[in-house]
């Protein structure tokens, strides 16, 4: 089968579970924008001088493949989405950027005034990693607003993107100080 389905020439695309919808749905604004920041901490891992901040990024990466799938899904067939054995964001994996936050608070990293990205390649790619955070944030909350509507959305996804950019934040002025 080729990647190249032509399902898509008519300007729409395929939900989970064979819905389809616009291309410039809510729905897919948000887990595109998830996507595309998915891509950014990819750049942000393969460009980052300590270990232990590209296993962090990998872990984040991990847990935005079930954020995507979770929004890839229309509200209506999440019960069947839980059902099939996929994963949804629970408060556990945003608090486990609570943890990173903390991490690296006590290494005494910065977190006042505005930053000046590109310091070094490193912390340069978090800083763009962490704004592509920032515009997921947005979309995922224009699709909330478009699902107050009558179908509720899972609000924990706005809470892990927030806590996320927070930790984008604090690891990219890391990377500055640490070089």
């Amino acid at each position: 089968m080729s990647i190249a389905t032509k399902t898509g020439d008519d300007g729409t695309t395929g939900l989970m579970y064979n819905r389809r919808v616009s291309k410039c749905h809510p729905r897919v604004e948000a887990y595109g924008a998830v996507d595309e920041l998915n891509a950014a901490l990819g750049t942000a891992r393969a460009l980052a001088t300590a270990s232990a901040t590209a296993a962090q990024l990998l872990a984040i990466q991990k847990n935005l493949v079930i954020l995507m799938g979770e929004l890839a899904t229309a509200s209506e067939d999440l019960p069947r989405f839980v059902k099939d054995g996929f994963s949804v964001v629970t408060p556990d994996l945003s608090a486990h950027l609570d943890v990173i936050v903390r991490e690296i608070e006590s290494q005494n990293v910065s977190f006042k005034h505005w930053a000046t990205p590109g310091a070094n390649p490193a912390a340069a790619a978090l800083d763009v990693a962490r704004t592509a955070c920032r515009r997921a944030e947005r979309r995922v909350c224009a699709l909330d607003e478009a699902a107050q509507a009558g179908q509720g959305m899972n609000r924990e996804i706005i809470v892990f993107l927030n806590r996320l950019s927070d930790a984008l934040w604090l690891m990219a002025r890391r990377a500055e100080q640490n070089g």
